[in-house]
């Protein structure tokens, strides 16, 4: 159409005006073909395949973010829609700023009609229903997140064949099922988000070496890790308040690279490797499991948070842990004197927190009248001695001083 337009342009430019007019025309008409394609219109798939995925979604009262969504104008220029060459290449769902209402509906299947879709978002707010098996078809797709919703079902198998998939955050929703064991062996995977959940089982060996956050935190997942579960690339590992079992240390030892570990609210056992505490990790969270025996770091440890609390943890306590800022041992089967070092940084307020009450512990060298700063907690209460200072606890360390004599006795050997 547009040949034909050029050419009986320049014949009229040429039989009825002067060379210059002609010499106009033509720029007139390049540039009207330039815009032309600059512009290019989007691929019909993807026009009815945008129709159908608003009709499945509505803004929550409050929201206003479909308001642009005038399928008598260009899709391309909607909120949340980013195309490329004719095709949408993102699509971002809702309002993104902060306490916006955010949509409510479902994820139409109509969404892997979308070829090219390399980014697919929805804001936190009230979708529901399953995730499209159809997703599995976008084999572009480098980043998925829909967090904070009411998705329900199984994680589609399908989203395993995704090669490009970066992120998968799926986090506070309502998804049931096991974790797909296609997902372990995407090849750039690294981020895996999907904490707050009900999902069950074991967790598949996930062999991206790009993989550096997982979290699985609150769901109901069971069974052992094995020592290649996640690789050495993960630097942040968040599995608490689950069901997992069996001892870690042979993976934990692995993971060097880890900035942030918590696998408390479990049934872990075996004991704590020390290397982990020589890791550039910022929080070590072990609490509440069935880790055993001693605890001894190979230097100083300069983590600020360490909490080994509610284990079955013994020995001494070592003084390497004296410059840690948080620490819980609470309720474990230390024995012994508190080390000195410990009670200098307390009083310099180097120490934040210092639980230590609930084990076996004989003895530490504190003066009765020391004062203990103000931002600074300590507790001793319920080991084999009379706590020499009084100090406030928290309430679940009980009215009960020291330990029974008859129970000092007994773990004494």
């Amino acid at each position: 159409m547009f040949s034909l337009l050029y050419k009986t342009s320049i014949f009229i430019a040429v039989s009825s005006r002067p060379f210059c007019c002609v010499k106009m025309l033509l720029y007139i008409v390049v540039w009207f073909q330039l815009c032309f394609i600059s512009s290019a219109i989007l691929d019909p798939l993807n026009f009815l395949a945008l129709q159908s995925i608003r009709k499945s979604l509505q803004d929550v009262p409050g929201s206003r973010f479909f308001q642009s969504w005038d399928f008598t104008s260009d899709p391309c220029n909607f909120a949340g829609v980013y195309c490329d060459s004719g095709k949408v290449i993102a699509l971002n769902l809702g309002d993104p700023r902060a306490g916006s209402p955010g949509l409510t509906g479902r994820i139409d299947p109509a969404i892997g009609k979308l070829s090219s879709l390399a980014e697919f978002t929805i804001v936190p707010g009230r979708v529901m229903g399953h995730i499209p098996e159809t997703v599995s078809h976008l084999s572009n797709l480098r980043f998925f997140a829909v967090s904070r919703n009411y998705l329900s079902g199984e994680i589609p198998a399908g989203l395993g064949q995704l090669r490009n998939l970066r992120t998968l955050d799926l986090s506070y929703n309502q998804l049931t099922g096991l974790i797909p064991r296609p997902l372990g062996s995407l090849p750039v995977l690294a981020n895996l988000i999907l904490c707050h959940n009900h999902l069950t089982g074991s967790v598949p060996l996930f062999q991206s070496q790009t993989l550096t956050r997982v979290d699985l935190m609150h769901n109901s997942l069971s069974g052992s890790l094995a020592p290649n579960s996640f690789s050495p690339s993960v630097q942040y590992l968040s599995l608490a308040w689950n069901q997992f079992s069996g001892p870690v240390n042979r993976l934990l030892v692995r993971l060097n690279r880890l900035n942030f570990l918590d696998l408390s609210m479990n049934r872990f056992t075996g004991f704590i490797p020390c290397e982990i505490f020589s890791f550039p990790i910022t929080n070590v969270q072990l609490e509440r499991n069935l880790f055993s025996g001693p605890v001894k770091p190979i230097n100083q440890v300069r983590i600020p948070t360490v909490d080994l609390s509610y284990n079955r943890l013994s020995g001494q306590v070592s003084p390497l842990f004296s410059t840690v800022q948080n620490l819980y041992l609470n309720n474990n089967r230390f024995t012994g004197q508190v080390p000195a070092s410990f009670v200098d940084k307390l009083l310099d307020a180097t120490i934040q927190i210092l639980y230590l009450q609930h084990n076996y512990l004989t003895g530490i060298e504190i003066s009765p009248t020391a004062e203990i700063p103000l931002s600074s907690s300590l507790c001793l209460v319920y080991n084999c001695m009379v706590p020499p200072v009084q100090t406030s606890c928290p309430l679940k360390a009980g009215t009960q001083k020291t330990r029974p004599a008859n129970q000092c006795a007994e773990w004494k050997g």
